[in-house]
């Protein structure tokens, strides 16, 4: 029986230490695994890049753009003078050099038939003046008629007269002119606009009936379009740009305008260039002092470098890339060109083939080591 027990607690005790065996088995191994889930729980991520490569990148440009008269010219009195007659009201078609309105100055009539009077006798005195100096040469073919003194002065007095008519004739023609400036005349085709003055109003070139032009006059089948372009975008455009622009007053209509000039020049203010397109309206559907909406492609010229824009960091020192070098992020500074269908032009160090984060950002430090999964 001694024996029976001792077996018994023999075969326990084997089996405690092939239970205990085996849980520190156990215990050890789970061990190993809790640490190999937390050394991959602590392992950063891949981070994914893509390979730099060039391409064209084409764009356009939304402004706003105003509509104004190709001509327009506020029309003055040119001579202090009465409104006699008006020939044209506002919205009145009108042809270069059509009469417009008819002034009044008496004092000018009066100082015209002076003048007319002063030229008319002048021209007596010369006729005369000229005939004696012809009688006398005539006379003096004959040698020892005539004294070579008294054909000398006769000479000179037909000159002189002659002088006097030439001024008698300037200053009738100058009041001549100044009465014609009692007729004003549309300087080109167009529009009258705005008129300022009645029938009797007193007007002039200065003075109190100076204020406000008599009337104003558009060329309205001919427009310019006029828009400002920012000073990054002023490369893209030439003569021979063509643009799209609608207006609100007729939605759903598209009109088209080449660019005709331009300023060569950057406002002061708004640091843009100022560019003009020539418009036919020649139903005048449109009307100067609409503002248009202005489409204004810009075509790719050259091959650049395009990168998506999620590849671009905007921190507070800089814009920049991170390139991976040898596993290493390098930060690279940049400068942005055009952007369109969420890639962007990029402008530095950097060459075709180049390893780019392609959703960079201010977390992953310069210098840093780096896991890199290439972007399919």
């Amino acid at each position: 029986m001694t024996n029976n027990i001792s077996r018994t607690a023999g075969v326990l005790f084997g089996a405690l230490i092939v239970a205990g065996t085996l849980n520190s088995c156990s215990s050890k191994e789970k061990k190993e695994k809790e640490a190999l889930e937390q050394k991959q729980e602590v392992a950063p991520p891949a981070t994914e890049v893509f390979t730099l490569q060039k391409g064209k990148l084409s764009s356009s440009l939304q402004t706003p753009g105003e509509l104004i008269a190709y001509q327009q010219v506020d029309i003055y009195a040119k001579v202090t003078s009465f409104v006699q007659k008006l020939h044209v009201d506002v919205g009145s078609e009108v042809t270069t050099g059509q009469l417009l309105a008819t002034m009044e100055a008496p004092e000018i009539t009066s100082q015209l038939a002076g003048a007319q009077s002063r030229l008319k006798a002048q021209e007596a005195i010369y006729i005369a003046s000229k005939a004696n100096y012809d009688r006398l040469y005539e006379t003096s073919q004959t040698p020892g008629t005539v004294a070579q003194n008294d054909l000398d002065q006769a000479m000179a007095k037909k000159n002189s007269d002659y002088a006097q008519l030439e001024a008698a004739r300037s200053a009738y023609k100058e009041i001549a002119e100044t009465k014609g400036y009692l007729e004003i005349r549309a300087p080109f085709s167009g529009v009258i606009s705005a008129r300022n003055v009645n029938t009797g109003a007193y007007v002039g070139p200065a003075g109190k009936g100076s204020e406000f032009p008599l009337f104003t006059l558009q060329e309205q089948k001919h427009l310019r379009l006029v828009i400002s372009i920012p000073e990054a975008s002023t490369d893209y455009l030439s003569n021979k740009t063509s643009v799209t622009f609608s207006v609100r007053a007729l939605p759903g209509q598209q009109f088209t305008a080449k660019v005709a000039r331009l300023s060569g020049a950057l406002d002061s203010k708004l640091r843009a260039e100022r560019v003009e397109m020539d418009v036919e309206n020649n139903n005048k559907k449109l009307l100067p002092g609409m503002v248009a909406e202005v489409n204004i492609p810009f075509p790719a010229n050259d091959s650049s470098l395009i990168v998506p824009k999620s590849a671009i960091v905007n921190s507070t020192e800089k814009i920049a890339v991170i390139k991976i070098v040898d596993n290493k992020a390098q930060w690279v500074p940049i400068k942005k060109g055009r952007e369109a269908d969420g890639k962007v032009e990029v402008f530095g160090q950097l060459s075709p083939g180049d390893q780019l984060v392609t959703a960079a950002n201010e977390e992953i430090r310069d210098g840093a080591t780096v896991t890199v999964k290439q972007m399919k």
